[in-house]
């Protein structure tokens, strides 16, 4: 009877769309789905990096690494599952692969479809809600920098010492499936990060139809910024230039509220973040104000050896934010 209770509360769980990829999406997956079954990720399909990178170069098929960490992230099955889906190999041909890109990569060949390998995969990982890619065709990320030097591909992005002047896909225009567009039209709650700034998060934002779907939609629109800077990609950036960079690729200052970390972090994390060229993001308030986004500051830092969000914290800020809406 209490199985039951928990499940018909989940299936009446708020409507959530949650855009981006990266470690950070897989952390707010996880703490959203002890809220709701109703949540779809839109997740990126950019990567040129590890093993999906190598995937999508040998084989041609869409990086599978951040749809199977949002897989992962939203399963119930057996833990010995998440662990098959996670695992990594370490020695021969297949050294840096895990499993879980091989079977997604098998699955889209085998069926000759990427989203029905998501949704039989969807299936054996008892996933709560579903998981989209942001477009299905098989593009490239890139950025023209300030000095006007053009970077190809999401890794070298991130790997180049140059500051971003604007992002875009090749060949364009990209479109979305439409299913995304519906749940984003459906959507109660529309949460953009954590995660990379521009590829993580933006670089959905440039798939054509996705911001005006965004704009137009009556949902409550958040922004969840990054605990830390990112090398390479937002060196120096506030909270509030954070903000400004989405709502420019959005075309619309049409963000609710921007959720921060206020937590400081360890010292001794701090000089590791450091020697990597990584900084606690500064909340500079009076900026933000500025922009007439609501400002949600709360302690969210996960304490252990890594400055990146609680996931249990960080679900329930946003909770509280529909709760508070709807009161």
């Amino acid at each position: 009877m209490k199985i039951f209770r928990v499940k018909n509360q989940l299936n009446k769980g708020p409507r959530i769309v949650v855009i981006g990829g990266g470690t950070g999406l897989y952390v707010l997956l996880r703490g959203l789905k002890k809220f709701t079954n109703n949540i779809t990720a839109v997740v990126t399909v950019f990567d040129t990096g590890g093993s999906s990178g190598r995937l999508r170069k040998e084989l041609g098929v869409l990086p599978p690494g951040d749809i199977r960490n949002c897989l992962v992230a939203l399963a119930t099955a057996e833990p010995l599952m998440e662990r098959l889906f996670q695992y990594r190999f370490t020695n021969g041909s297949l050294k840096g692969h895990s499993f879980g890109n091989l079977f997604l990569s098998a699955m889209s060949e085998v069926s000759g479809d990427f989203i029905k390998a998501i949704e039989k995969s969807s299936e054996i990982l008892a996933i709560r809600g579903k998981v989209l890619p942001s477009s299905l065709k098989n593009v490239t990320l890139s950025a023209k920098m300030k000095e006007g030097i053009v970077v190809k591909g999401e890794t070298e992005i991130t790997q180049s010492s140059r500051v971003i002047d604007k992002i875009y896909l090749e060949p364009s225009p990209v479109l979305p499936l439409p299913e995304t567009l519906k749940a984003i039209e459906e959507a109660e709650v529309i949460v953009l990060g954590p995660g990379s700034l521009y590829t993580s998060v933006i670089c959905n934002l440039l798939v054509e139809g996705i911001p005006k779907a965004i704009v137009n939609s009556t949902a409550v629109k958040i922004y969840v910024c990054n605990v830390m800077t990112q090398k390479g990609e937002t060196d120096n950036y506030t909270a509030s230039q954070h903000l400004r960079e989405v709502e420019k690729y959005l075309g619309s200052n049409c963000i609710n509220y921007i959720i921060v970390n206020t937590a400081k972090i360890d010292t001794e994390l701090k000089k590791k973040y450091a020697q990597e060229g990584s900084y606690q993001v500064v909340v500079d308030k009076s900026e933000i104000l500025k922009t007439g986004v609501k400002l949600v500051s709360r302690e969210l830092w996960l304490d252990q050896n890594l400055a990146r969000h609680d996931s249990d914290k960080l679900a329930q800020t946003i909770i509280d934010l529909i709760l508070e809406r709807k009161s």
